[in-house]
C-alpha cells in the first residue's frame, strides 16, 4: 500500500509487520517502501528490523512495538518524504530471523590445499551438517543484496553454504599447522575440527553468519591422493624419528661428559685439600707420588709379584719411588737457588756453622761457601788442659805455647 492509496482512503495510520506465513524466512523484505507518520511496526522476538535507503543502512530496531515518529525513533528523519509535508517516511525495510537455523545439509569440492606436513597439493570434499544465526543483520543483508531474491529460504542457504565450503581450506591448514600436523590426522579428528568450524569460519563470519553447531561431518580427499599423502606422512615421520634418536643421542652424550666433569671437578678439589692440608701445598711431590703409587700398583697388577705379598712390593716401590719424586719435585720448585754446595767435614768430625750462610763445615778461619769470617773453635792448653782464651799465644796457668 502506498502513499496514495493512505491518502485516498484517508488512512493516518498502517500495520508494518511480517506475514504469519512468512515467519520462516530467514530474511523477509516488506513488498511496500512507504509508511505514513504514526504507523505501528511490530518486530518478533526472533527477529529485527534493518532500515535501508539509497543502498545504505540508517537504523535498526530490536523486537518489539515502536511507533514510526522522529521523537521515538530519531534516525528516521533521514528518511522522510518532504513532497508530502513530511508525514511519510521511504524505506526498505528487512526483516532479518535472529535465531538459529538448524539441520542444513551441504557437501561437495572444497577445492585444494597444500598440506603444511608435507608439502604435497591435495584436493578435499566435505559432507555433512550444520546449524548457523545471523550474529550482525546489516552486514548480513549487505553481503546477501544482490546475491538472491528476498524471501527465498533455498537460495539464501545455498549461498551461506557456499561461504561456508571456501572456508575449510582455511580452517585445515590453520588446524595443521597450530596442531604441528599432517592434513590427513586433522581430518580423522573430526571432533576436533568440528570445534573448529563452531570456532571460526571466516568466510561466513564475513557475512555476519556463526556456526552454532556441527552435526555429522566428513571431510575426505580422494584415494589416490590419500595413498599419496600416507607414503608422504611415513616419511616423515622415520626422518622425524632419525633426527629425534640423534638428539637422545646427542643429550646422553652431553650428560655423560656433564657427569665426568663433576666427577674431575670432585677430585680436583679433594686432591686441592690434600696438598694443601698434608702435602704443606707442594702440589709436585703430591703428583709425583700418586704417579708413583699407581706405577706399583700396576707392578702388582701384572704380576710382579706373587699374590698378596707381590701386590705390597710392587705398592712398596711405588710409594718409594713416589717419596723420590717428591724429594726432586720440591728441590725443582725452587728456581732460581743453586742447591748449597755439600758440607766439609773436618777429621775430628768437629763442624762449625757460619753464620752468614748457616753452611756447616770443618773448622777454619773463613766460610768456603761465602768467604765470611768463621768463629774460632775453643782450645785447650796441651800442657796443663787449661781452657785457652781466644788469640792467646802461651797458656795462662802454666806458660805452655799454645
Amino acid at each position: 500500500m502506498g502513499v496514495f492509496d493512505f491518502v485516498q482512503k484517508n488512512v493516518s495510520q498502517m500495520m508494518i509487520a511480517r506475514p504469519d506465513h512468512l515467519k520462516h524466512l530467514i530474511v523477509y523484505k516488506h513488498p511496500d517502501q512507504n509508511f505514513p507518520m504514526y504507523s505501528q511496526l511490530t518486530i518478533d522476538s526472533d527477529e529485527c528490523a534493518v532500515f535501508f535507503k539509497d543502498g545504505r543502512v540508517v537504523g535498526v530496531l530490536p523486537p518489539g512495538r515502536h511507533t514510526m515518529h522522529t521523537q521515538n525513533i530519531p534516525f528516521l528523519g533521514s528518511i522522510i518524504n518532504q513532497f508530502t509535508g513530511g508525514n511519510v517516511f521511504i524505506s526498505e525495510i528487512f526483516f532479518v530471523k535472529t535465531t538459529p537455523v538448524r539441520s542444513i545439509p551441504f557437501g561437495g569440492p572444497a577445492g585444494e590445499i597444500v598440506d603444511p606436513g608435507t608439502g604435497l597439493q591435495v584436493p578435499i570434499r566435505i559432507f555433512g551438517e550444520f546449524s548457523v544465526v545471523v550474529t550482525d543483520p546489516v552486514r548480513f543483508i549487505v553481503g546477501y543484496s544482490g546475491q538472491a531474491a528476498a524471501g527465498d529460504n533455498d537460495q539464501i542457504l545455498q549461498w551461506v553454504k557456499g561461504k561456508f565450503i571456501n572456508s575449510v581450506g582455511t580452517v585445515l591448514c590453520e588446524l595443521a599447522e597450530a596442531e604441528s600436523k599432517s592434513i590427513l590426522s586433522v581430518i580423522n579428528n573430526k571432533e576436533r575440527l568440528a570445534q573448529a568450524f563452531v570456532t571460526r569460519a571466516p568466510a561466513l563470519n564475513d557475512i555476519g553468519i556463526r556456526i552454532t553447531e556441527m552435526g555429522k561431518i566428513d571431510p575426505n580427499i580422494p584415494e589416490e591422493h590419500m595413498v599419496e599423502l600416507r607414503a608422504a606422512v611415513k616419511e616423515l615421520a622415520d626422518a622425524q624419528r632419525e633426527v629425534r634418536k640423534k638428539q637422545i643421542a646427542i643429550a646422553g652424550a652431553a650428560a655423560d661428559a656433564q657427569a665426568n666433569q663433576f666427577a674431575l671437578d670432585q677430585k680436583f678439589g679433594q686432591d686441592a685439600r690434600y696438598v694443601n692440608q698434608l702435602a704443606g701445598g707442594n702440589f709436585g711431590a703430591y703428583a709425583a707420588g700418586q704417579a708413583m703409587i699407581g706405577a706399583g700398583a700396576g707392578m702388582a697388577a701384572h704380576g710382579m709379584g706373587d699374590g698378596l705379598a707381590g701386590a705390597g712390593v710392587g705398592m712398596g716401590v711405588g710409594v718409594g719411588m713416589g717419596n723420590m719424586m717428591a724429594g726432586q719435585f720440591q728441590q725443582g720448585g725452587q728456581q732460581g737457588q743453586p742447591p748449597p754446595p755439600p758440607a766439609s767435614i773436618s777429621p775430628g768430625g768437629v763442624l762449625v756453622t757460619c753464620g752468614a750462610c748457616q753452611f756447616k763445615q770443618a773448622a777454619g778461619k773463613f766460610c768456603s761457601n761465602c768467604g765470611t769470617g768463621l768463629p774460632q773453635a775453643p782450645k785447650n792448653c796441651t800442657g796443663c788442659g787449661t781452657l785457652l782464651v781466644a788469640g792467646a799465644k802461651f797458656c795462662a796457668n802454666c806458660g805452655t805455647k799454645s
